[in-house]
């Protein structure tokens, strides 16, 4: 039998000190090689000579690979200089059927900051920009696919929260300051949809979308009338409902007062389901069969947005994820699957948690900030934009928006 010597390798040693920094006691043992015993080099030889600066740069790199702690959203360099190692990390699967919709060599892109609360973003796909409310600061911001230009599109803005386009292209806001609904028209005139219930001011309108028979549908919460911060303190007057304006005609219905507070609000991908965020003491998101395209019909809860504390596997390592948060704004893609903004409580819950047509959490997007709305854009619809707080993020996902915006 020859006589054997344990091999030394940087890599491999690099390897196992990053594996130990995992383990919560970092007893991984180290793995060794058996090699045969060879002569020993000559003292000139280059891989014999390790000089102090040769020492010190191994030293560091060991050290750094031994107690780096692992990096979270909360963490992570989202200015552009230090990009994310692919796959991104931060994009949690957490059910077998949420691995095809992550691009595996994409990562989280932070494209903007600089808002107070970031809302009701909207893509226009023949101009080929998104738009999204900056609530507090009273304007609406827009972002140029084209260049990544952004710009203040519209100020004031009636501290609009939720935008969004009709079937011709015109945009339509939810402003929370004058208590309306509005229709931004080709002309740049505005027409008010709607601003009062049975001869009362709404308490402040939130968030909206369209059906392709022209309906338009939106929620009226009335956290804009709740505090000045987003909009004028006043009394909200009428119960907190959701409702529907027919375009053509003019006519408003209440389509339901069924919730505490309705926020969020998508159809599924073949508009037979209506989807609508609860943010009051529910915390959930509660959904609805459409009957004749203009009425509601058997509501139940859809998902409890509470998400047990629970560890996941990662590419950087295991990962804390969950919490007691809520929802928020909210987007159906083609094959079904339901996109919540998420946040209020904190590292390893706020961003965007993605569900199964069956109401089964699959994945995460991890965010530094609270995420307040989401919607598919890009040529191709299968973008993610999330307006986040003070900031605006986006993400390629392999699947596309069911809708327009």
């Amino acid at each position: 039998m020859p006589k054997v010597v344990e091999s030394f390798s940087l890599p491999s040693f690099i390897h196992n000190a990053n594996l130990a920094s995992q383990q919560p006691d970092s007893t991984l043992a180290m793995k060794t090689v058996a090699l045969p015993l060879r002569q020993p080099l000559p003292p000139e030889h280059p891989s014999v000579r390790m000089d102090r600066r040769s020492f010190l740069g191994f030293s560091a790199a060991v050290a750094g690979a031994a107690l780096a702690p692992a990096v979270s959203a909360d963490t992570r360099d989202w200015s552009g200089p230090s990009p994310a190692r692919y796959p991104d990390a931060d994009i949690i699967v957490l059910d077998p059927r949420f691995a095809s919709y992550k691009i595996g060599n994409t990562p989280i892109q932070r494209l903007w900051t600089g808002a107070l609360w970031a809302e009701g973003c909207a893509w226009n796909g023949g101009g080929r920009y998104l738009i999204w409310s900056d609530i507090p600061n009273n304007r609406q911001m827009r972002w140029l696919d084209e260049d990544g230009h952004v710009s203040v599109c519209r100020s004031p803005s009636g501290n609009s929260n939720g935008n969004t386009f009709d079937f011709e292209g015109r945009q339509l806001s939810c402003e929370h300051g004058n208590r309306r609904v509005v229709r931004y028209e080709h002309t740049g005139s505005v027409t008010v949809l709607a601003d009062k219930w049975k001869d009362k001011p709404f308490n402040a309108p939130n968030d909206i979308v369209v059906h392709p028979d022209g309906g338009v549908w939106f929620t009226d919460p009335g956290y804009g009338s709740m505090m000045n911060y987003e909009g004028h303190k006043g009394q909200l007057q009428i119960k907190e409902a959701v409702y529907r304006i027919d375009s053509k005609s003019g006519k408003m219905d209440m389509v339901t007062d069924e919730l505490e507070k309705p926020n969020g609000i998508c159809f599924s991908a073949d508009y037979k389901r209506l989807y609508v965020a609860d943010t009051g003491k529910a915390r959930d998101i509660q959904v609805w069969e459409v009957a004749d395209e203009k009425k509601l019909r058997n509501r139940r809860r859809f998902v409890d947005m509470a998400m047990p504390m629970q560890k996941v596997e990662t590419e950087r390592g295991p990962r804390q994820v969950g919490g007691n948060g809520g929802s928020d704004g909210i987007r159906c893609d083609v094959d079904g699957n339901v996109w919540s903004a998420a946040g209020w409580a904190g590292d390893g819950y706020d961003g965007v948690h993605i569900f199964s047509p069956e109401g089964r959490r699959i994945g995460m997007i991890l965010l530094p900030e609270i995420c307040a709305n989401v919607c598919f854009g890009g040529e191709k619809r299968n973008r993610l934009f999330m307006a986040a707080s003070q900031s605006l993020y986006a993400v390629y996902v392999e699947t596309q928006g069911a809708h327009i915006t």
